[in-house]
């Protein structure tokens, strides 16, 4: 399903220019390891060693191509909102049990940072396009749980009247 290009913020921008940056020293990396074609013929393990080596430079290609594809993107779609929820905001919500947490809308998962949610995550997706006040609802693993944008950022707080 074709959608809007997504804003991301500065510091997802940073870790995908860096990992654009670490993929193509690496595809580098194995492109000097491949043997041409006029060279001598080894053994099968060379052979597969060689298309393994083929693969993996596929795969770096591919994934060169979607990093620099979402940064076109993002500077097609301009900075990321400020007033509603959008890949780089920080959010506070309040969930249906009363617990209240802030987590970052994030393009992707690159560790295990408890207080990230990715854009495409149940909660992300519920939570895009919000402000604060609105109340989402998403698939969690024991059903379907509701949640109040309580505030974007450090600022623009509702109030705490459920």
């Amino acid at each position: 399903m074709p959608s809007e290009p997504a804003p991301i913020s500065e510091a997802a921008r940073q870790a995908l220019e860096q990992e654009l940056a670490d993929l193509r020293t690496e595809r580098d990396t194995v492109s000097a390891t491949l043997r041409g074609s006029d060279s001598e013929v080894g053994d099968r393990a060379d052979e597969a060693d060689e298309l393994q080596r083929a693969d993996d430079l596929r795969r770096l290609d591919d994934r060169i191509t979607d990093v620099t594809t979402r940064l076109r993107q993002a500077d097609l779609a301009g900075p990321p909102p400020t007033g509603q929820v959008g890949v780089g905001s920080t959010v506070t919500v309040r969930f249906g049990d009363g617990t209240v947490e802030t987590v970052q809308i994030g393009e992707t998962a690159v560790a295990r940072d408890r207080t990230l949610v990715t854009a495409d995550s149940p909660l992300g997706r519920a939570l895009l396009g919000h402000g604060p006040g609105d109340t989402v609802t998403f698939d969690a693993p024991d059903g379907e749980e509701s949640a109040v944008v309580v505030s974007l950022g450090d600022g623009s707080a509702t109030g705490d009247d459920g």
